[in-house]
């Protein structure tokens, strides 16, 4: 497994504070999130997991811990918007130029607008996709609402 992927290359270009992780992905997990968090030993609300959503049509992505469910109605609150759904697997992969299960919001093809649950900026580090199966990286919330130009908002039910 390679540990430089386009979202360490655009940490990085950014002068961005992260390590990277690896860990054994188990491609038939129930949730993918979930099974990252204890493979790495860390709570699952430190462990976020990237949604590829519509947002009234148009591509958004959502940061949210592993363990909670987005609100699709905050969702589309947190963008002005009123209504937002999941993208399929196929969209996602084709917008973001990365494999549903390493999906980073780091380095996509395209910069979309990007929003985190806003609990996750409580913590000092978090662990977000790092853009390959089994590769997150570790850095403070608050840079990667920084080099996302991410907006933080409540979007978990």
């Amino acid at each position: 497994m390679s540990k430089v992927t386009r979202a360490t290359q655009l940490l990085a270009k950014a002068g961005v504070a992260f390590s990277v992780h690896t860990y054994a992905y188990d491609p038939t997990a129930e949730r993918i999130g979930m099974q990252a968090a204890e493979a790495l030993g860390a709570a699952p609300d430190r462990v976020l997991k990237t949604l590829m959503v519509l947002v009234d049509g148009k591509p958004a992505c959502a940061i949210i811990p592993s363990d909670h469910e987005v609100s699709m109605k905050r969702l589309a609150a947190a963008l002005g918007s009123k209504a937002a759904q999941m993208m399929t697997p196929a969209d996602a992969e084709r917008i973001t130029g990365y494999k549903v299960g390493g999906i980073s919001p780091f380095g996509q093809k395209r910069a979309i607008q990007t929003v985190i649950e806003m609990q996750a900026l409580e913590h000092d580090l978090v662990y977000i996709n790092g853009g390959q199966r089994g590769l997150q990286v570790r850095l403070d919330p608050a840079d990667a609402v920084s080099v996302l130009n991410a907006v933080a908002a409540p979007l978990v039910a």
